[in-house]
């Protein structure tokens, strides 16, 4: 067990390093962050941003997640600057058909007994909270979501190490880790540059490199691949020039999923393109997906009509081998912890409060009781079943 004194490397400048730089920063640990680029270079820049907890299965990954939800809604009212990352707006959600229609209802009753908030809304309704939708006219009921939102991925991650800085934590970048030895009594972290630094813990939040980091302590950490085009690791982001409509909340449609992304911009993505989403060859800006993307955003939102995008993105997720998120001791006795999830952006400032948590007193928080490590550590990669894209895609 460590002390609040515990000298601490964080690798990783997204969303949960930051987070868990700022919790152990916070709690008095010494703390240094290693980036190999730049603050959300990696999966945090290529997010569609969504925090939520839908279809996110077992129970126990729920619950997870709707406790990351609920750590967005306490920092944002915890004081310090404006709260201008996470917008708790809601999410519209409606199906294309009947068969559709007839699932999300059996997702909501799922929904219902876990207790998580929504509600039914007709048409009118939907529209006196997102004044420019324009809904179908075959759609007679859509699911709202009040307690979810979004978030400004950026934002998020200046409020986060901007707090951790603010309590002393140390940034080197760039920086790239190309090795980690905690074979003697302090752990050793190695780089590229020919230095090395020693600590007594390390955190790995490296994102889809995490298999990569837990390689440098000899240990294998099964991920999903996401380079492969067209896999469940990977989908088109597009990014709108500003734009003249009233959109405030989070939409996700038959057709397209939109949220807004600050100044009129908003980011669109159409699930069913993500078959084309080639991580080596991202689409251009005025090509055919592009058209389709802006085509779908002008009939779901007036005031969209002439919008174009400024970028077109290949995101490519964070996701552990089973799908779901791993925080804990890469080895049980071990002193390098790592946190891996598809759900960065929902759980990044939960994660690290209870990874902070668990580092400087030894006690695990139960949400976290089914996601350590050692339940992927050394297995085959082919020994989990195929990953679909309809369980993980857009969530976030």
């Amino acid at each position: 067990m460590s002390t609040p004194s515990a000298r601490i490397a964080v690798i990783g400048a997204g969303v949960l390093g930051t987070a868990t730089a700022r919790a152990l920063a916070v709690r008095g640990a010494a703390v240094t962050l290693y980036e190999r680029a730049g603050f959300g270079a990696g999966t945090t820049g290529t997010t569609f941003a969504w925090v939520n907890s839908h279809a996110k299965d077992p129970f126990s990954y729920h619950a997870l997640n709707v406790a990351g939800v609920a750590e967005h809604h306490a920092l944002r009212t915890a004081g310090g600057p404006a709260p201008d990352w996470f917008f708790p707006t809601g999410n519209l959600e409606w199906a294309a058909d009947d068969v559709g229609d007839a699932r999300l209802a059996e997702a909501l009753d799922t929904l219902t007994s876990r207790d998580y908030p929504w509600r039914w809304l007709g048409p009118d309704a939907a529209r006196a909270l997102v004044p420019d939708l324009r809904v179908p006219d075959d759609v007679r009921r859509i699911a709202y979501f009040p307690e979810e939102g979004h978030v400004l991925p950026l934002p998020l991650v200046a409020r986060l190490w901007g707090e951790a800085r603010d309590h002393g934590a140390e940034l080197r970048c760039p920086a790239e880790v190309i090795g980690i030895d905690e074979r003697a009594a302090d752990v050793r972290v190695d780089l590229a540059d020919g230095t090395s630094d020693t600590f007594d813990l390390v955190v790995s939040a490296t994102g889809r490199w995490s298999a990569r980091t837990a390689a440098l302590t000899g240990v294998s950490l099964p991920m999903a691949d996401t380079t492969a085009p067209g896999s469940a690791t990977v989908g088109l982001l597009g990014y709108t020039s500003p734009t003249a409509t009233r959109l405030d909340a989070v939409l996700t449609t038959p057709r397209l999923n939109v949220r807004p992304d600050g100044g009129g911009r908003l980011v669109v993505q159409g699930l069913d393109l993500d078959g084309d989403a080639d991580p080596a060859a991202p689409p251009p800006v005025d090509g055919p997906h592009a058209a389709e993307l802006l085509d779908r955003l002008a009939a779901l939102l007036h005031g969209t009509r002439g919008a174009r995008l400024e970028s077109f993105r290949v995101g490519q997720r964070s996701l552990p081998a089973d799908g779901l998120t791993v925080a804990g001791r890469l080895r049980p006795d071990g002193r390098v912890y790592a946190l891996a999830t598809h759900s960065g952006i929902t759980l990044g400032p939960l994660l690290g409060r209870l990874a902070a948590h668990e580092l400087l007193t030894g006690e695990r928080d139960p949400l976290l009781a089914d996601f350590a490590p050692d339940r992927l550590t050394g297995a085959a990669p082919d020994s989990f079943a195929e990953l679909t894209r309809p369980r993980f895609a857009g969530q976030q």
